[in-house]
């Protein structure tokens, strides 16, 4: 079982630095989100998991939508899972979306505009996710 533990540490690590080094900023308790949520603009928030899809697919689309010609004006990430209070809070300003890990939300002023949930990550290609994030992107960014 401790091996196990080193393993998830392990796992859960470079999946956080995967997001950071991405340039996301981590969001780790309640305060940390209703900071961010309370801003005027735009804000992606990804959150993270360390399930198979979250690291070949969310994570992957995560790090290229940092290079999009149009942006967001903050990228924050929450880790489903792991900082648990900082999720909940995250997820109380998706309203109308059920809880998924990994999924993407895009707000505006602290109100959600989109999101793209797991069953549109899981069993998808990166670009898939990348494309709906442009739209979105182009659509409440400008």
């Amino acid at each position: 079982m401790q091996q196990f533990n080193f393993y998830m540490n392990d796992v859960v690590e470079i999946a956080r630095k995967e997001m950071v080094e991405a340039g996301y900023k981590e969001l780790k308790t309640p305060e940390d989100v209703n900071g961010v949520m309370n801003e005027d603009g735009t804000t992606l928030v990804m959150v993270n998991s360390v399930c198979g899809c979250a690291g070949g697919i969310a994570r992957p689309a995560a790090a290229y939508m940092k290079n999009y010609e149009t942006t967001p004006d903050r990228f924050v990430t929450v880790f489903a899972g792991q900082d648990k209070e900082a999720t909940a809070t995250a997820r109380d300003y998706f309203k109308g979306y059920a809880p998924s890990s990994p999924s993407f939300a895009l707000l505006k002023d602290g109100e959600i505009q989109m999101m793209v949930e797991r069953h549109e990550i899981e069993g998808h290609e990166p670009i898939q996710v990348v494309q709906k994030l442009e739209k979105a992107f182009d659509q409440y960014c400008k």
